[in-house]
């Protein structure tokens, strides 16, 4: 039996997924740690030891820093609105795995995620829990060695085997928040770093103010909640200005946008296109994907959207796609 590298978190994904693999592979669990303590190692332990599996622990601190957690933080000083599991898969998660697999003779590495590949390629997993939109960074030579147990699986049926196969993680909550952000307050995250701007003004699109903000990186483009600014209608943020500190507030209609510009294109299912490409497209981690033309521009591209999408934001993903298979993807400018 071939040997896999199976990254084990705790939860119920990679349980599920350790499960599904011992079926056909030799299967070693291996923990990112990333540092911040609580129940994780042990829970991983746990599943390994329900299946009688190997486990080790990697410690990824200094990579997670300087890779997805600096550029997180700058991001949003730069007022965009950050996606670190992306960055994080192609940079942090993956290449450890990989360095493992390497160091252990073994030809695959897997994760709990819902998507599927095979020869290079990225797929949608099953409509409900498809993750392949943070996966959309992974690299063709990343992909090749990968193996996605869960691509054909809704959450309630790997819920199921979990608990069926007696695991203790079948029960476990899912986690939610940005994993090096455990408690969801990113701003106190930034403050305790002490990177964080002042207190400004929010103003209408004439540049009348309209009150004060907390700070432009608690704001993200097509907000409307949590703003404090009453009107004569519900105010939406329609644009963060790092340059003079300020957050602009409109009612939201002028967030429509049919055209959007991506750098940075990672090509998975495809090649890199010479011309004017016909795709589906989606602009945040969500399941809404619209038709759209990508016309590329050496390492960026225009994506000429057939109906306006609301708010894209820079510092997202735009992943191209093909039916289930993901042909791209580009960061949102």
């Amino acid at each position: 039996m071939e040997k896999v590298v199976l990254g084990l978190s705790g939860g119920v994904d990679s349980a599920a997924a350790a499960l599904l693999l011992k079926r056909s592979y030799q299967v070693r669990g291996l923990y990112l740690d990333i540092g911040l303590g609580g129940s994780g190692a042990a829970d991983a332990a746990a599943v390994a030891a329900a299946l009688n599996i190997p486990f080790e622990t990697a410690d990824i601190r200094a990579a997670l820093g300087e890779a997805v957690c600096a550029p997180f933080a700058a991001a949003y000083l730069a007022g965009r609105t950050p996606l670190p599991c992306a960055r994080c898969n192609r940079l942090v998660k993956f290449p450890a795995l990989l360095a493992a697999a390497d160091r252990l003779g073994a030809a695959w590495v897997a994760t709990g995620h819902y998507a599927r590949a095979g020869g290079g390629c990225l797929k949608k997993g099953m409509p409900a829990n498809d993750q392949s939109y943070l996966l959309a960074r992974l690299t063709r030579a990343q992909l090749r060695r990968c193996l996605f147990p869960l691509g054909g699986y809704e959450k309630v049926q790997v819920r199921a085997l979990a608990a069926e196969a007696g695991l203790p993680a079948a029960r476990k909550p899912d986690s939610m928040e940005i994993c090096f952000i455990p408690d969801g307050d990113y701003p106190g995250w930034m403050a305790r770093r002490g990177e964080v701007p002042p207190p400004g003004d929010f103003v209408a699109p004439d540049g009348t103010v309209l009150g004060r903000h907390r700070g432009f990186h608690c704001y993200t483009l097509g907000q409307g909640r949590g703003l404090g600014v009453s009107g004569p209608h519900r105010y939406f943020v329609s644009a963060i200005r790092p340059e003079t500190n300020q957050v602009v507030l409109s009612d939201g209609s002028d967030l429509e946008r049919t055209l959007v510009r991506c750098e940075d294109l990672n090509w998975i299912g495809a090649d890199a296109p010479e011309e004017p490409l016909a795709v589906t497209v989606r602009l945040r981690h969500s399941r809404t994907e619209s038709p759209a033309v990508v016309v590329p521009d050496g390492d960026r591209a225009e994506i000429r959207l057939e109906t306006p999408a609301r708010a894209p934001t820079p510092g997202q993903l735009a992943v191209f796609y093909r039916g289930d298979a993901v042909l791209g993807s580009g960061w949102i400018v």
